[in-house]
């Protein structure tokens, strides 16, 4: 289960083959449904074929399965949470699902995970020093009630979601009426979210602390304009490259910029646009000549 579980986080090698092999591959093959029962068979089969050089340890092929499908499946089911997602539909349909409740990386989540792990062991060293007879379900115990525990972090999470979504949808922004709102986790505290607003002209990033005693204020907002319509833009707009980013991007945002004799494109998710996630985030890059011809189109990572 915990090798099925890690499986899945082979297609980040993918980063080394560039933006946009990173673009297309992370969170692709290996986290949607059909590549999910393909890793569960393929580990399953492994551990069948290890296990039948050992006669004493040797390992059915259907209860390895379970296994290795429960341990896929709740690699995928974490992934969902944060605010990169996985394409799940993969390659039937490329669309991306994120539910934006935790980070990449959750220390709170990760400390529960761990305390889980060591605190059954730690009592049971401890009972066993004083000569007692530990609990004959004690790690089971544990791991019932760090499940539970798990299951109640994602809930506060997602209320707390709910209420910097509302926050967001409710206040004007410079005196633009917001269109569409998005809250991302920001740091450790799930007191604060990075919230992102669209409105007709603007697209809007400020910070939303929620919880009691906390006071939102919308005229703290940083603002990227919209870019007028123009040949370059829509030509960059029709390339496979933009397509394809402007699928994954919740909140894209435009730059048009003079390049020599020609025009450079450059669209960013705004869901990134935090410093912090600058390093890990890909944006799509279209450069045309003066007469707004595709000369070139790729993936780049964000410049911090």
């Amino acid at each position: 289960m915990v090798v099925a579980g890690l499986v899945p986080e082979l297609d980040a090698l993918s980063v080394a083959g560039g933006a946009s092999a990173y673009f297309h591959l992370n969170r692709t093959v290996t986290h949607s449904l059909v590549g999910a029962v393909v890793l569960a068979v393929a580990v399953a089969l492994v551990f069948q074929r290890i296990g039948s050089k050992h006669p004493t340890a040797r390992v059915q092929f259907r209860p390895a399965l379970a296994a290795s499908l429960a341990g896929v499946g709740a690699h995928l089911l974490m992934d969902l949470t944060t605010n990169y997602g996985a394409r799940l539909l993969w390659p039937f349909s490329g669309k991306w699902f994120a539910w934006s409740l935790i980070e990449e990386v959750d220390l709170w989540l990760l400390f529960a995970l761990v305390a889980g792990f060591l605190l059954p062991e730690l009592f049971r060293l401890v009972t066993e020093e004083i000569g007692a007879r530990p609990a004959e379900r004690g790690r089971r115990r544990a791991a019932i009630f760090l499940l539970g525990l798990v299951a109640a972090y994602f809930g506060v999470r997602a209320l707390l979601h709910a209420e910097a979504v509302g926050l967001l949808s409710s206040h004007m922004y410079h005196g633009n009426a917001p269109r569409a709102v998005g809250a991302i986790p920001l740091g450790v505290s799930p007191l604060r979210w990075h919230g992102v607003v669209a409105t007709e002209n603007t697209m809007e990033v400020v910070e939303v602390p929620v919880g009691p005693g906390t006071v939102f204020d919308p005229d703290r907002s940083r603002t990227f304009f919209k870019p007028e319509s123009s040949p370059a833009l829509e030509a960059a707009s029709e390339t496979g490259t933009m397509r394809a980013f402007l699928q994954f991007a919740k909140f894209p945002s435009a730059s048009v910029m003079r390049e020599g004799a020609g025009f450079r494109v450059v669209v960013q998710d705004l869901r990134f646009s935090d410093e912090r996630r600058l390093g890990s985030s890909v944006v799509a890059v279209v450069e045309l000549n003066n007469l707004a011809e595709v000369v070139d189109e790729r993936f780049e990572f964000a410049a911090k």
